[in-house]
């Protein structure tokens, strides 16, 4: 049995590649800085061993492999030691391409945002179809339970990341995929950190194109600037569209609106009715991403009939608008936000479901473009549903947040002590109030720390 060992296993990406490898027969070892649940929990009950930290002496004896990923740079004590000493090593895309999608038919959901959830929705679609496919998401979707399963031939839906694959290999990761199915959501610039302009990300996706065969099939927004512009790159293969903001533009795909909350709406193929969705999603940026699955699923030949009954069933990946609780009428959510077009897209869908309902934004700057402050003339606008923005400013931010909301006409708070902030959030929050907590990060853990001070605050109410 051949030892894959795997540094920096612990990210959902190469927690997934061990689960893989565990399952094609691999013995799986791995590290990282932080070992802790849930994904130490799933890994460890996969059979696989892990280790905190990166002492060298964790690759002594040396595995047949290192699964190198791409949080692991130089400097890095085992990265050093594997080099000096010629143990055989890899990136966890490149791994993945020889060892497993070169033989499957590859459907995969890339974009600036929305690449976890429409990734869940596919594999759910296929899942509920009977067609056993194994996937890789960036998350774990609540229906599927897991965020990666070997499955069986032929399919495989993977989250396609635009973020570089390693240390020594700077393209991005989804350039390993091969799709042969290529879902475009949405394209703007971000990733700050390894990118530096747009240009630069519109021809890492002009690479992934160059690779989807003549018979495969990429599905794009019509309309979309800076896809359009990569298309206009070449594509050799099939394309298929979404109706995008100008109708007059040929489209294969669009949806009609039932409620307004996006939570019942028509799907229209060719401008033929294929079904109403009725499912607990909301927001028209579900919708959009919903219109991309089915799309993507009749690619593999599963009927838009059968596509829309499955998503009533749909459960999304925890942190996408996920209920984390609620106090006497207060509601906690949790969101995976980290760029301006999710977060008012949230924001107007949580907004068309709760009406005229207090909507506290709750947000942590974590992710390398937010610190930088690429998006700091756009992010305020970006919460202009809300009714309050409540925002925690970490030591390491590289602008200045007060002069950045001068222009915003909402209330704002600015606070540098996290217990500072959570104390004013409970201290005015009322029944009724939505509290929307978006960090791509676990923010202190200020989910449980709201509910709990809001039962502190509404129990001495009532006495």
């Amino acid at each position: 049995m051949k030892h894959i060992h795997i540094l920096g296993i612990c990210g959902t990406f190469m927690g997934g590649i061990a689960i893989l490898a565990r399952e094609l027969g691999y013995r799986v070892t791995g590290s990282d800085a932080n070992v802790y649940p849930p994904m130490s929990t799933q890994l460890e009950q996969s059979g696989i061993e892990l280790v905190e930290g990166y002492d060298p002496s964790q690759l002594d004896p040396a595995p047949d492999l290192v699964v190198v990923g791409n949080a692991m740079s130089r400097g890095n004590e085992c990265v050093e030691y594997m080099l000096n000493r010629n143990i055989p090593y890899t990136s966890g895309p490149q791994w993945l391409l020889e060892n497993l999608l070169k033989d499957r038919w590859v459907i995969a959901l890339s974009g600036t945002h929305g690449k976890t959830t429409t990734a869940s929705m596919v594999a759910w679609i296929l899942d509920q179809t009977n067609q056993q496919p194994g996937f890789l998401i960036g998350g774990v979707p609540q229906c599927l339970g897991v965020s990666a399963r070997l499955g069986a031939a032929p399919f495989f839906v993977i989250e396609a990341d635009e973020y570089d694959t390693a240390f020594f290999d700077k393209r991005s990761k989804f350039v390993h995929y091969r799709p042969r199915t290529l879902v475009i959501n949405n394209l703007e610039f971000d990733h700050a950190d390894i990118f530096p302009d747009l240009a630069a990300i519109q021809r890492q996706f002009h690479h992934l194109i160059r690779m989807v065969p003549a018979n495969g099939l990429v599905i794009s927004e019509q309309g979309d600037k800076a896809i359009n512009e990569v298309l206009e790159q070449g594509c050799w293969s099939d394309q298929q569209f979404l109706q995008g903001k100008n109708d007059d533009l040929p489209s294969q795909w669009s949806s009609k609106n039932l409620v307004a909350d996006g939570s019942s709406f028509e799907v229209y193929f060719e401008q033929q009715l294929q079904g109403v969705v009725n499912w607990t999603q909301i927001g028209q940026h579900n919708i959009h991403n919903a219109l991309m699955a089915i799309a993507a699923a009749r690619h593999v030949g599963v009927t838009p009939a059968d596509a829309i009954a499955t998503l009533a069933t749909f459960e999304n990946a925890k942190r996408r608008l996920e209920f984390k609780g609620q106090v006497n009428e207060v509601v906690v959510f949790d969101d995976f936000a980290h760029h301006p077009t999710a977060i008012r897209t949230t924001i107007e869908g949580l907004r068309a479901n709760v009406g005229q309902r207090r909507i506290f934004a709750i947000l942590e700057p974590r992710s390398n473009t937010m610190k930088q402050g690429v998006h700091q003339h756009t992010l305020f606008n970006s919460m202009s549903e809300a009714d309050a923005i409540f925002l925690y400013q970490p030591d390491d931010i590289g602008w200045d947040m007060h002069s950045a909301v001068n222009d915003t006409e909402l209330p704002v708070m600015i606070e540098h002590d996290f217990n500072a902030l959570i104390a004013t959030i409970i201290a005015q929050a009322e029944p009724g109030d939505q509290l929307l907590v978006m960090s791509n990060g676990g923010f202190g853990g200020i989910h449980q720390k709201l509910l709990d001070g809001l039962g502190l605050k509404f129990k001495s109410v009532v006495l």
